[in-house]
């Protein structure tokens, strides 16, 4: 403890760690240490005066409260330390690499922000009158169209919120096309090995039966084992192009002819339509629907609630089933079409994915983007982004084990495996490793197909030089785990907060502050 002599403060016996350079107060320099909010306040106090309020009668009945609410009470320069102190924990893209694999993290380019924040977009309003929001309309127009034309579709459902809400879109036009056929039957959904997480469970919660295609050794789907499963129960295939192994799936147009040909339907998940934009159209392969995060590929803002954007192309035998509303011109006047019309688009739509249009901050952001690329610029994005997974495939495969680096090129990420670390080390060692060299870790033990999977998809936003400082980090850490260093199993060491129990926070996660024993508290 410390105690205060006529010197002032002086340690008399080092706490732990102090003489190995912890301080006093846990800060390290500028990184501050920062409690929690109730270990900050008082309940008792509050940094603002309040006049007493009259006494009423409660019209809560059992519903009011019992007991004190104990919140903190903080002065104002209080409560904007704790969460300036708070956000400075944070690791950002405007930070450095963000190596996240199958989940494009890349750079927001401050000219979208300036075009989302022009009065009329920042502030327009669902409810305004149709005749004063044309400008915002023609922004979803155009966006529309480009989204269509980059695809090779016939048309754009531009309401979904995100990816897995854009998944669900195309599942139920699927099944809404299904029904109109009469084939309530088909209710069997094939999604490979090689897929996004969340493709099954969008199958299942949409009420079809999910069934696994494996994949080959080369990582890709297996043709064979596809078209041996396909069948009268089959509605659909949920494929994923390029995959979650970092590849281009070759056979995509051989898999739709031969869907198609026992009536079902092709669902591509467009998370990584980033590695390919400007490169292939998608309604080429035969594919039928597909989402496109504008968080991903259009370079809007990602995570944190975002909000992200997930517009679903649809080809020409799905557009009518597609979801309300969506903008059309008509004459000099866009309008919103909100009802299904015999024999016009959408006749059998399925109904609303959402009340109202979408995200105009994101459709703002996502067209800025196009236009100021142009179709050279976007076509260089893809190649670019592929170009800098390959330079940190290649740099590492003779330091971890990558699976699939026989395949050929890898696309947008690049993937390695556990395979080959000392005993008793794993990938999550390597990405606690990583965050004590100041990088949030890539994704691991995804995809499944992959033991001890590490994917890192660097984007088409990093340098050369800053790839070089990243791969140099990977490869020393990897050094460590190889060699079985015995610190790494504790790391991280300069992080916030030591490596928390990650399964006992997930089983038995503590959701409200209770005065808990810092002994008992994760550190």
């Amino acid at each position: 403890m410390s105690t205060i002599n006529q010197s002032g403060w002086r340690p008399t016996t080092p706490e732990k760690g102090e003489s190995a350079g912890e301080t006093f107060t846990g800060n390290r320099a500028l990184m501050l240490d920062e409690a929690l909010i109730f270990e900050i306040g008082s309940n008792e106090t509050t940094g603002v005066d309040f006049a007493e309020v009259p006494a009423a009668t409660s019209r809560l009945g059992k519903l009011a409260r019992t007991a004190p609410i104990n919140l903190p009470g903080l002065s104002e320069p209080e409560t904007v330390r704790h969460y300036t102190r708070l956000s400075r924990q944070n690791y950002a893209i405007d930070l450095g690499l963000f190596p996240l694999g199958s989940c494009t993290m890349k750079h927001n380019p401050r000219l979208n922000e300036r075009m989302a924040r022009l009065p009329g977009f920042a502030d327009v309003h669902p409810l305004q009158p149709v005749d004063t929001v044309q400008g915002a309309f023609e922004v979803i127009h155009q966006l529309a169209h480009w989204l269509v034309t980059l695809t090779g579709m016939h048309s754009v459902a531009m309401s979904p919120k995100a990816g897995a809400h854009g998944e669900l879109c195309g599942i139920l036009a699927i099944r809404a096309a299904l029904d109109a056929k009469g084939q309530q039957a088909r209710k069997v959904i094939l999604v490979p090995e090689s897929a996004h997480g969340t493709n099954p469970a969008t199958a299942a919660f949409a009420g079809f039966t999910v069934e696994d295609i494996p994949a080959t050794a080369e990582g890709r789907v297996n043709l064979d084992a596809l078209k041996a499963r396909l069948g009268p129960d089959i509605a659909g295939v949920m494929i994923t192009n390029p995959n979650t192994c970092g590849l281009f799936e070759p056979d995509l147009k051989a898999i739709s002819d031969a869907v198609h040909a026992a009536g079902g339907y092709v669902y591509c998940d467009g998370a990584n339509f980033n590695a390919i934009v400007g490169r292939v159209r998608p309604g080429d392969l035969g594919v039928d629907a597909m989402h496109i995060n504008l968080h991903k590929t259009f370079s809007t803002p990602h995570g944190g609630g975002g909000p992200g954007s997930g517009p679903v192309v649809f080809s020409e035998a799905l557009t009518p089933y597609a979801p309300l509303p969506f903008v059309e011109k008509q004459g000099d006047q866009f309008v919103l079409v909100e009802e299904e019309t015999a024999g016009e688009h959408h006749a059998g739509s399925f109904g609303r994915m959402v009340a109202f249009h979408g995200q105009m901050g994101m459709f703002t952001r996502a067209l800025t983007y196009i236009l100021s690329h142009g179709a050279d610029g976007l076509r260089q994005v893809a190649e670019d982004s592929v170009l800098n997974a390959n330079y940190v495939l290649r740099a590492m495969e003779d330091v971890l084990d990558a699976p699939f680096a026989k395949s050929g090129p890898c696309m947008h990420e690049a993937i390695f495996s556990d395979k080959g670390l000392a005993e008793g080390f794993s990938t999550l060692d390597i990405a606690k490793g990583l965050i004590d060299e100041g990088y949030h870790p890539m994704t691991v033990y995804f995809p499944l197909v992959v033991h001890g999977a590490m994917l890192v998809e660097p984007t088409e936003t990093e340098s050369k030089a800053t790839l070089d400082q990243f791969i140099g980090a990977f490869c020393s850490v990897a050094a460590r785990a190889k060699n079985g260093e015995p610190a790494l199993k504790s790391a991280p060491h300069f992080a916030p907060r030591r490596r928390l129990d990650e399964t006992l926070a997930a089983r038995k996660p503590i959701l409200a502050y209770k005065d808990t024993p810092k002994a008992q508290a994760a550190e």
